[in-house]
This record gives structure tokens, sequence and C-alpha cells, in this order.
């Protein structure tokens, strides 16, 4: 009995010890995590209030907001930060509640199990509990003032501020999580030889995916701060930072993904730093001093285009290093790897190309540049939605490897010389692409006062023809019935009558290797193992994109 009574107290202490740590540990998430506003001066400012003056356009002061005739949201502010983010926030409410909602559910359904979505959300607000201390002022005032229009119906994640400053670092978040593929981008750019006029033009796909919703509702913002430089972006809803973009001196700046070891701390956001190059820069040399200055979550590439130098080069940076990598041809290719021999990974720069879909990519690109030597407007949008793999090979539609992975945000096409910039409409980087003339627009966007076009119509560049075929048909029934697999096995609910359309996916995408994974995984979640061992060996004798899924892919054939 007595030896009971000591294991008894024994176990006591402990659980005791275990609860006073879990209280310990708790109060200290709750100091930790929480991220204080900055201080206001100028409240009155909350007051303003939006004109409507129709449906598609909206105004406060000279500030206003408008949809255009093809879809695509366009916004001019003004000001200073805190003046530049409630107006933001007050023109844009419904879009940043849109927004927000696509977000959430699109990551609901990458992360179905609702514990570690708990997990997810503790462990980030952690993570990021000093984010504050790493994103200037100007910026914090900014985004606080967005904030104040965001929605309180997602206050379960957290306070409005806290919401909106760590979406900022989605991108980052993203690029760490590779392996959900949500950040895939290609860039590329010619000068001199390697353009038909000889100037500098640029080209860029934003394969950014969190869902179709999320990017149903882009914001081609165009911005006068009070200080530094005016610029454009492609944006969306509560979104201050910059992942393409223009200033009026003609700098460029675009982001693409390298690869990165898994971050342990907050830092500033990537795309924060691209939008404090647009503002304060003017030169491929003043990028690279600010992005010196700021320590970021994760690896990333800046593709810097610059009028004023007349080329472009890239900005590759991590957490503890940075260099320029500068092509020494009149041409240069980004896609998500680091080139410099200072930054280059030994993983990629020893690797078969065929290995990863970065190392493909940059290849495919360099095949289509060798087929369009002298570049324009017309011949960057080709090589943009290009869906082939290598030599023209069918890779199947939606692949990594390809230049047009049919999940892109935007895609631009830049002229930085002419401050003329091409933004991509829905769907994808298949509809037209229209132009900006930064002059023009910044030239009469004070006096607006109504709704009218404030792009170039007679630059436009037409839709894909892909966009009118069966083909493309077939790709938007292809992730109707892709959807209702992964909500079978969420729900744990076969398919009626899946024989027919599991015949019917692989005839919508059949050279696409992700046909046979998501028909195996449906096998094998429903313990229909021979059926599911073929879906395998069938994906295995397709173009997969990168060495680690095709070794998944194995272990799931292995494991039977």
């Amino acid at each position: 009995m007595h030896k009971l009574n000591k294991i008894l107290k024994a176990l006591l202490k402990i659980a005791l010890w275990l609860a006073g740590t879990i209280l310990v540990l708790t109060i200290l998430f709750k100091i930790t995590a929480k991220i204080n506003p900055p201080k206001i001066v100028n409240l009155e400012l909350e007051n303003y209030e939006v004109q409507v003056i129709d449906s598609n356009f909206r105004q406060i002061k000279n500030n206003w907001i408008q949809k255009n005739d093809l879809g695509l949201w366009e916004m001019y502010i003004e000001g200073e930060a805190y003046e530049r983010g409630v107006i933001n926030g007050k023109l844009s409410k419904d879009l940043i509640y849109k927004q927000e909602n696509a977000f959430i559910n699109q990551i609901k359904v990458m992360i179905p199990s609702e514990s570690y979505l708990k997990f997810l959300k503790s462990f980030i607000a952690f993570f990021n509990r000093n984010i504050d201390k790493h994103i200037i002022e100007e910026y914090q005032q900014e985004i606080y003032g967005v904030s104040l229009s965001a929605s309180k119906k997602f206050d379960f994640i957290g306070s409005n501020y806290h919401r909106i400053l760590n979406y900022h670092a989605a991108h980052d978040i993203g690029h760490a999580l590779q392996n959900m593929n949500l950040v895939a981008c290609t860039a590329f750019s010619g000068w001199d030889s390697r353009s038909v006029d000889s100037s500098l033009i640029i080209g860029r796909n934003f394969d950014f995916y969190v869902g179709d919703e999320f990017a149903e509702d882009k914001i081609v913002l165009f911005c006068n701060p009070e200080k530094g430089h005016k610029f454009m972006i492609v944006t969306w809803g509560g979104m201050i930072g910059a992942t393409s973009g223009m200033n009026d001196r003609g700098l460029t700046v675009t982001l693409n993904a390298a690869k990165s070891d898994i971050p342990f701390g907050a830092a500033t956001p990537i795309s924060l730093v691209a939008r404090e190059i647009l503002q304060y820069a003017s030169n491929i040399d003043e990028a690279f001093e600010i992005a010196k200055k700021r320590k970021t979550f994760v690896s990333e590439s800046m593709f810097i285009g610059s009028a004023n130098d007349g080329r472009t080069a890239t900005i590759e940076k991590s957490p503890n290093d940075q260099a320029l990598f500068d092509s020494p041809n009149d041409y240069i290719i980004c896609s998500n790897h680091f080139q410099s021999n200072a930054m280059q990974k030994e993983e990629f720069a020893n690797a078969d190309i065929m290995d990863y879909a970065t190392t493909y990519r940059l290849e495919r690109v360099e095949e289509l540049l060798s087929q369009n030597p002298k570049l324009d407007i017309n011949n960057v949008a080709l090589i943009l939605r290009d869906q082939k793999g290598l030599h023209d090979k069918n890779i199947g539609m939606a692949n990594e490897k390809a230049v047009n992975q049919l999940i892109a945000h935007h895609s631009v096409i830049f002229k930085p010389e002419e401050l003329k910039v091409w933004v991509s409409t829905s769907p994808f980087q298949l509809g037209k692409y229209i132009c900006y003339d930064l002059n023009q627009v910044f030239l009469k966007a004070e006096s607006k006062e109504k709704y009218g076009s404030i792009y170039e119509e007679n630059l436009t560049i037409p839709a894909d023809s892909f966009l009118y075929t069966k083909q493309y048909d077939d790709f938007i029934r292809f992730k109707e019935i892709r959807n209702e697999i992964q909500a079978s096995i969420k729900s744990n609910l076969k398919i009626e009558g899946e024989d027919f359309l599991f015949n019917e996916l692989i005839e919508l995408n059949p050279e696409f290797f992700e046909s046979y994974v998501y028909l195996g995984n449906y096998f094998q979640h429903f313990s229909m193992n021979e059926k599911a061992i073929l879906a395998f060996k069938k994906a295995l004798t397709k173009e997969i994109p990168n060495i680690y899924q095709r070794e998944s892919v194995i272990s799931k054939i292995e494991e039977k």
C-alpha cells in the first residue's frame, strides 16, 4: 500500500508538472504571439467615406477603384502610408473578404485535418511572433490601415492586423511547403541582340496557386506614395507587397522561389522587400543594396529589370547570404534554383536536368528562346503560354515542368524603357494581355472621376487560341473529376460509377502523371491494392516533375 501511495504521489507530481508547463507555455505563447499595431497619429483618416459612383467605380478623394471590361480591377492610391492603407482597405473591402475566404477554404482543402490546421495556426502565430520587428514602420502603418477593413468573421485565426500582416508571408510559407507545389514561377528577359528593337523586354509567369477562386479578382494597383517612386504592382485584396511590378524609373521586380531550408524564425516577407525595391530603387545596384539590408524567411530569386542599366539581373537571396547573378549573354532566364557560383546548390548544379522541374523548365525556355532569337511582346506571350516539354513533348496539361502549368495567378510582360506593362486576363495567362502605359495612367489618375478605360486598347495581345479548343474544355472537366476523387477520399465515400468516371479522367489528360496518381490514391484508400499498384506503375511511365515525387510513387508501390 505504501509503495502504491508513492507511485500515485509521483504520478501526481508529474501531472502537476505537465499542467504547470502547459500553463506556462500557454501564457508565454499568448504574450510572445501578440503583435501590437503601430502608433497612429491621424486617426481621423478612418472617417473617410467611399463614394460609389456606379457598380464599376468607387472613389475616396483622388483615389479610386474600378473593374474593367476584361475583369481586372484597377486601383489608384496616393498619400502617406497610413492614409494609403485606410483608403486601399475601404475601396477594396469586398475583395479583401473574398480573398481571405478563398485562401482559408483552399488551405482546408490542402490540409483536411482539423487538428493539424489548429496546430499549424498556433505554429505560424508563434513562428511569426516577431514579424512586425522585421517590417519597416511605413509598411506596418499601411498594412494596419488596410486591416481596418478586414472582416471580423475570421477573428478565430487572429486579429485583423495580425492576419493581414501574416498573409504577407503567404508566398514565403507556400514556398517553404514546396511539396504542395504552391510556387513554381518562370521569368526570362532579352535585350540588345536578343530583342527585336534592342530594348529591354521581360516576361514572367507568377505560378502561385491556392485555388481558382483566389485568382478571380486580380488588382492592378497604381501607387503614388508620399515618398519614393510611383509604381504599379499586380496584387489582390489586402496585399501591399509586390510579386510583379514596375516603377516610374523603369525598374521591374518579379519573385521566383528557390529551394530553401525550413525557416525557424520570423523575418521580412520577401514581397515587402520587393515592394521596397520598387518604391526606392532606380537601378540594379540600388535594388541589391536594399535587399541586402533585409533578412528574409526563405531563399528567393528577385528578377530585376532596369531601364537605366539596359539589362536584367537576378538577386539571389537566402536567409544568410546574397549574390548577384549576371548573364554573360544578352538574355537571362530564372526558374526556381540559384545559378550564381556563390549561391547555387550542388543538388541542382550536378543534377540531371530531367530530375527537377526547375532545371527542366529552364532548359525548355532556353529551347524556346533559340526558336525565337529576337524577342517582342508577341513571342514573349507565346513562350509564357507554352505547355509542352522539351523537344515539344506532350507532358500532360498542368505539369510543373511546363512554362504554362495552367495555374498562374497572373502573367506579365514589361517594356521598361517605354514604361509599359502587359497584364494577363483570366484564366491564367490564356486571356488577353492588356497594356498599361505608366506615363498615361499616372498623368490622368488624380483627375479621374468616373469609370473609363485606362489601358491601351490598340496594344492588346489576343487571347491564346487554346482557350477556344476542346482541349481546354477537357482540362476544366479533368479538374472537376480530380476534385470529386479528392472529396471522395476525404469523406471516405466511394464514387458511384467510378469505372466510367476514371476512364474519362484518363481520356481527358492521358499524358499527365497525376491522372494516374489520383486514381492510385483512390484505389489505395479503398483497399483496392492491385488496381492501385497498376495506376502508380502507369504514373512512372509519364513525365514526373521532380525526383522526390517519383520516389513517393515508388514508395507507394513498395508498401503493397
